[in-house]
């Protein structure tokens, strides 16, 4: 039988790009065309290499996961390494659907003259089965991958949050709050809420414990030399919850709030602290919130 390796190639480069397109997407990293298309063209000359020269199954097994790591490596330039092992692992899961994608697919079309050779399927099977089992393949795993994350569990939720505030660092739990989507009126910086108490090492007591009557206009409460300090910081953000129509609520910018969990770091600049004076829960699971915007 005839192989023709320019049609070889271009069939694994496509098949290549599209699940490093796909793994890019569903572990939400950033694409770079150049980047996963050098990958992709890595992993087609492979298949050529593996063609033309007898490897023994378990050196070219070995081979296959140490091209995988390359692979991945290259299209996404992951920082740490709990992240390359997330991409390599959502690398699997995607080229093993869309390989069954595509053995169901040749299965029925029933294309001719197709072999095996060190495991990588080679003939004459056109070009659009490629493109089809992609597209099918990544719309299973997109669908899956939905399911999965409907069912969040608790880590998936609480965050441990770091705020830069006058040069002092507050470090707490947070909990992901879907419907907050508070945003400071004038700079439009999005609001993380923070329980009061834990800004009384860095905040005169006498401004935490007045937020109301500050928010009314009152400083009777407040000593001239603080107030004169602080009445240009705080920032008054307006916001509505169930009961609460009209509500208001006092808040400072600091420099910037690091949110971690077991997957990633985000770090964002600027952003304002609106603070609240009552505990957020009896137990104290989590004493601050965070939106979807920053999260």
């Amino acid at each position: 039988m005839t192989i023709y390796i320019d049609i070889v190639i271009i069939e694994n480069l496509i098949m290549n790009y599209i699940i490093l397109c796909a793994t890019a997407i569903i572990s939400k990293t950033e694409i770079k065309q150049i980047r996963i298309i050098l990958a992709s063209l890595i992993g087609a000359t492979y298949v050529i290499m593996s063609y033309v020269v007898n490897v023994q199954i378990y050196s070219n097994i070995i081979l296959k996961i140490i091209l995988s790591i390359v692979m991945v490596y290259i299209s996404y330039k992951p920082v740490k390494i709990k992240k390359l092992g997330k991409q390599i692992l959502m690398f699997y899961l995607t080229s093993f659907v869309f390989g069954g994608v595509s053995l169901a697919l040749i299965y029925f079309i029933k294309p001719q003259e197709v072999i095996i050779k060190n495991g990588q399927f080679i003939g004459k099977y056109v070009l659009k089965t490629v493109f089809l089992g992609g597209i099918v393949g990544f719309i299973i795993t997109v669908a899956t991958i939905n399911i999965i994350k409907n069912k969040k569990g608790k880590k998936d939720v609480f965050y441990t949050v770091k705020i830069h505030l006058q040069g002092k660092i507050i470090e707490t739990v947070a909990m992901l709050d879907t419907g907050n989507l508070l945003k400071e009126p004038i700079t439009n910086r999005p609001v993380i809420i923070l329980e009061h108490t834990l800004l009384y090492e860095i905040i005169p007591k006498q401004i935490l414990n007045n937020l109301e009557n500050i928010l009314a206009g009152d400083f009777s409460k407040i000593p001239e030399e603080i107030r004169d300090e602080y009445i240009s910081k705080l920032k008054v953000i307006p916001f509505k919850s169930l009961g609460k129509e009209n509500g208001m609520l006092l808040g400072i910018k600091c420099e910037k709030v690091i949110i971690e969990n077991d997957e990633e770091i985000k770090e964002e600049n600027s952003p304002i602290i609106g603070i609240y004076n009552k505990s957020l829960t009896k137990r104290g699971e989590y004493r601050a919130l965070v939106g979807m915007d920053i999260v």
